[in-house]
């Protein structure tokens, strides 16, 4: 019963006080068991407003982000998606339980692994297939509906742009600064994308993903 108050206050107050007013989401935040992809240690804080510590020096995204990001995706069933950054698996869970087919992909063999057994046995995990590779090497073009990166983008990387097929949206978060931009990218066709700044916020760097050339004289 506390559990159950404690999430419903995370959602209320915090994922729906910040715009997120879609009930498929809010739904989703209510199914799929947050507190089961914390790791004992914090677990505690599985509904509080702050990133949690992961294996490899990782995070999971706070709520709120979860709720946005969700939501400006619009899953819809049968979309096929690839999720950019696995870690604990509770994203790849909310895509799966939205009607995803998730294709996850993590750098790191602890954290996949951490996430295999995360999702094992939920209604969800049949639709999540959770991949050890190196994003950065993804070469793939026009397979996904939907690509979400849980990591972001010191400057922007068109290689996960590329792999949209036409009609896919992709949420990616892009900056250096102490502000990050949070981006939506609809792809009407090939090659015709459009951009919607959504809110600023900041995230971890993708591991391997390029930097901005060093100033010098």
């Amino acid at each position: 019963m506390l559990t159950e108050l404690a999430r419903e206050q995370m959602i209320e107050q915090q994922v729906r006080a910040w715009d997120v007013l879609d009930e498929r989401i809010l739904d989703a935040l209510r199914a799929v068991p947050r507190e089961r992809f914390v790791p004992q240690p914090w677990r505690e804080l599985s509904f509080a407003d702050s990133e949690i510590a992961l294996p490899c020096g990782k995070r999971m995204l706070r709520p709120m982000l979860v709720g946005r990001l969700l939501q400006a995706l619009a899953v819809r069933a049968g979309d096929e998606v690839l999720e950019v950054g696995t870690g604990s698996g509770y994203v790849s869970a909310c895509l799966a339980w939205l009607g995803g087919r998730v294709r996850t992909l993590e750098l790191h063999p602890e954290l996949a692994r951490l996430a295999r057994m995360n999702l094992t046995g939920l209604e969800a995990s049949p639709a999540v297939e959770v991949v050890e590779a190196d994003a950065m090497l993804l070469e793939e073009r026009a397979r996904y509906d939907i690509i979400v990166l849980t990591a972001s983008l010191p400057i922007y990387e068109p290689r996960f742009e590329r792999a949209l097929r036409a009609g896919g949206r992709l949420f990616v978060v892009v900056g250096n600064g102490p502000m990050q931009r949070a981006t939506l990218i609809r792809c009407a066709t090939q090659g015709d994308c459009s951009r919607e700044l959504l809110f600023d916020t900041r995230i971890e760097v993708l591991e391997g993903a390029p930097l901005p050339a060093a100033f010098g004289f």
